[in-house]
């Protein structure tokens, strides 16, 4: 017997597509699966408007979409089903959608994130969905599942009766973040979630996002073109979800997956209050370097933050400035420099295959990472994803060699640059985790800072990783 849904409101099942990755993609080898925050957002708005809500996660149940009808079979059929969408899970969501249409034939498949943003006429001309939410979703979403009339939701795009594709004017973004209520993490499969390998010291361990939009338009980054302001919640509020995460799901580890988390204007106060507080919650951050100082990264190591990743992206001043990438490597080099004063362990990512990139300037940045010795470092081929300023630019300049989005993965090149060979970016990409790795350096470096079992088994976890990358990505 089909099992019923925690209200007698409207039904709606939120799926977060599988992604599927190949073997000798840098992300498929260390292992991370971090939760959907955004569906978990929408589901919490939904339930505060007595909507029952589900959460399938497929990413995160290693179910594949031929799966779906099997488990849909278990519970009442829902009024809506909504997947959240970006490029690099597009086809994923694809065959999600097929298995949806099969086994439910009357319920309404709804399509958000960036990808139906950017491209809805794509996602709605191929039947993927009927309705497609652009930008942010939680007030155009719980319109549609009380009832509102397609026509009246701003933000929305879908199919009318005649087959035509209507789109509706766009919805302001949300302001004020202290409006949403807390993400429903009792919908997530919270057990299953893990960082990337290398990135946590202690388990379990969860992703956490409390901002929206960024500061700076760097041209491979959605904000470069949809001009999403930057919004954040505040510290207090911040405290409230971590406190949550430690006392009823005995989270140990937090890893925040902002953009640019030391953007964050109250960062000091909420370091502040879990010092306070004896949280006793390590974490880690991605940061930019030049929002960050030797007092700021003193404090986040008192606050419990053990490790920071800085974007370095290239070494070369001119691919930067090509980028629009406003933080120089001696900047880089400074705020690795502090966060190793301060006790803090660093993670630095590159890119290889930026416009204007050379020859030259690739083994500028393979040197660079070598010179600054960070802990980890984090590679991938520059993807001009649809909806950045970047792929604008590949498709005028006439050097995007497909728009096949299976390619678009970050270890593939989709553009022809005339500076540089794709072999070459490739062959980079392929080889730098060997390269600086397995540099005696670096081995001893590693062996010399154990200091626990646990640190012996999380080192062993990222050699393994990096070992299955040897091979390349071919």
């Amino acid at each position: 017997m089909p099992i019923p849904w925690d209200s007698s409101g409207p039904r709606v099942l939120l799926i977060n597509p599988p992604w599927l990755r190949r073997k000798g993609n840098v992300w498929r080898e260390v292992g991370s699966c971090s939760p959907p925050i955004g569906l978990a957002c929408l589901a919490a708005d939904l339930e505060r408007h007595d909507v029952a809500v589900r959460i399938l996660d497929l990413d995160a149940e290693r179910m594949l979409p031929d799966q779906i009808p099997r488990w849909l079979s278990t519970i009442a059929p829902p009024d809506f089903v909504g997947l959240s969408v970006n490029t690099g899970t597009i086809f994923g969501a694809t065959a999600v959608s097929h298995n949806l249409r099969q086994a439910l034939p009357r319920t309404k498949i709804i399509m958000g994130g960036v990808h139906p943003t950017v491209l809805t006429n794509d996602v709605l001309e191929q039947r993927l969905a009927d309705y497609a939410v652009r930008g942010e979703g939680e007030i155009t979403l719980r319109e549609l599942a009380l009832g509102a009339a397609p026509e009246s939701v701003t933000g929305l795009s879908w199919t009318g009766e005649d087959g035509g594709i209507r789109h509706n004017p766009d919805r302001r973004e949300l302001l004020d973040m202290k409006e949403l209520p807390l993400p429903a993490y009792h919908l997530l499969p919270i057990a299953r979630y893990r960082p990337a390998v290398g990135s946590y010291r202690r388990l379990p361990a969860l992703s956490v996002v409390v901002s929206r939009g960024c500061p700076w338009r760097c041209t491979f980054c959605y904000g470069s073109m949809l001009g999403t302001r930057y919004r954040f919640l505040p510290a207090d509020r911040i405290l409230e979800e971590l406190t949550l995460l430690k006392t009823r799901y005995g989270i140990r580890e937090i890893s925040f997956y902002d953009d640019t988390f030391t953007a964050h204007p109250e960062i000091g106060q909420l370091c502040q209050a879990l010092i306070r507080q004896r949280m006793e919650l390590t974490w880690s951050c991605f940061a930019r370097a030049d929002t960050v100082d030797q007092e700021l990264l003193r404090l986040m190591k008192r606050a419990g933050c053990h490790q920071v990743m800085f974007g370095l992206e290239s070494a070369d001043e001119r691919v930067l400035a090509a980028i629009d990438k406003r933080v120089s490597p001696a900047g880089v080099e400074t705020a690795v420099r502090q966060a190793r004063k301060a006790g803090l362990e660093v993670r630095v990512a590159v890119m290889f295959g930026s416009p204007e990139e050379t020859a030259d300037s690739l083994e500028l940045t393979a040197r660079t990472l070598e010179r600054l010795n960070p802990d980890i470092i984090i590679a991938n081929i520059t993807t001009p994803y649809p909806g950045t300023a970047m792929h604008a630019w590949a498709k005028q300049q006439g050097v995007l060699r497909t728009e096949n989005w299976e390619e678009y993965d970050l270890a593939r090149c989709v553009m022809e640059l005339p500076t540089v060979s794709t072999d070459l970016i490739e062959r980079y990409y392929r080889e730098i985790y060997r390269r600086f790795y397995f540099r005696p350096r670096y081995l001893w470096h590693r062996l010399t800072g154990l200091r626990s079992w646990s640190d012996i088994q999380r080192n062993a976890r990222s050699f393994l990783a990096v070992w299955a990358l040897r091979g390349g990505g071919r």
